[in-house]
């Protein structure tokens, strides 16, 4: 059944004109605009993508109700990334009783990355604050996964702390900790996939990579970076995501696949397929 499978496991949808997203701003550019199913629509036979997991976009509940509605009237989404309130534990712990409930919730996110932002205090360690950890215990005994989005060398160490606190929550770190790809720059970050791989619960989601890339990137850029990660934590460690619609600013969606699948082109028949479906269903119990 897997063999043919194509998991888009970092999805996005987001309706401006519906409900905020505080960090698209007008000088995103194409981004600043509405992304709907029926946008990405025409985009999926031609990129082979055959189901994908929607991702949270906004640190609030109206997004994750908007991913909700959309996986219960979609055949092709078959699993949701939500948020719940990371801070405010009493909080969360309710929003978990309510939201895990539905069958398509397989794990949590919050916009992590953006915390250097002075309106989140400018704290790159904020998921590791007492109240922070708090909810990730709940989310551990939840049974439900982690998607942990980090664009700095200062996000990814406070990845060990959280994978040996909670060693029964699967981690994934999305789009490969954004390697500066475009600079050809590949330390320290090879040793700090290196270190997290250490952890037999952080997985790692090929993603994102062609907007860690030159304007005329090619999948040959992104070998280095992928080869070492397969080679640290095995095929069934990683898993695919388009990205989409971040991915247009630079490139497009099926520009996008097409180079993910080329790119694992090399690897064992077994291995390729972990990375294109397995691993995400393994990950997110799709």
């Amino acid at each position: 059944m897997a063999n043919n499978e194509l998991i888009d496991a970092h999805q996005h949808l987001w309706v401006m004109s519906e409900r905020p997203y505080s960090w698209i701003a007008p000088e995103y550019g194409p981004l600043y605009d509405d992304f709907t199913p029926e946008r990405l629509q025409p985009e999926i036979a031609p990129s082979g993508v055959t189901s994908s997991v929607l991702v949270q976009a906004a640190d609030s509940y109206e997004d994750t109700f908007y991913m909700l509605d959309v996986a219960e009237h979609s055949d092709f989404v078959r699993g949701v990334v939500g948020w719940i309130p990371f801070d405010r534990p009493r909080e969360a712990s309710a929003a978990l009783a309510a939201l895990c409930s539905n069958k398509y919730i397989k794990g949590f996110r919050n916009l992590s990355h953006d915390y250097s932002n002075p309106k989140y205090n400018s704290d790159d360690s904020w998921i590791l604050r007492p109240e922070v950890l708090e909810t990730i215990a709940m989310i551990e005994n939840s049974g439900k996964s982690f998607d942990y989005v980090a664009v700095s060398d200062a996000h990814l160490k406070n990845i060990p702390t959280l994978a040996a606190k909670f060693p029964n929550l699967k981690i994934v770190v999305d789009h490969f900790g954004k390697p500066d790809i475009a600079g050809k720059r590949f330390e320290p970050w090879a040793e700090l996939m290196t270190e997290l791989a250490e952890y037999p619960n952080v997985y790692q989601k090929l993603s994102g990579l062609n907007t860690a890339s030159s304007a005329d990137w090619s999948f040959s850029d992104w070998l280095p970076y992928v080869n070492h990660v397969v080679q640290e934590y095995g095929a069934k460690r990683v898993m695919l995501g388009g990205d989409w619609p971040v991915c247009i600013l630079n490139g497009d969606y099926v520009k996008v696949w097409k180079a993910q699948v080329d790119v694992i082109s090399h690897l064992t028949a077994d291995d390729q397929e972990w990375i294109k479906s397995k691993s995400a269903i393994s990950f997110y119990n799709l």
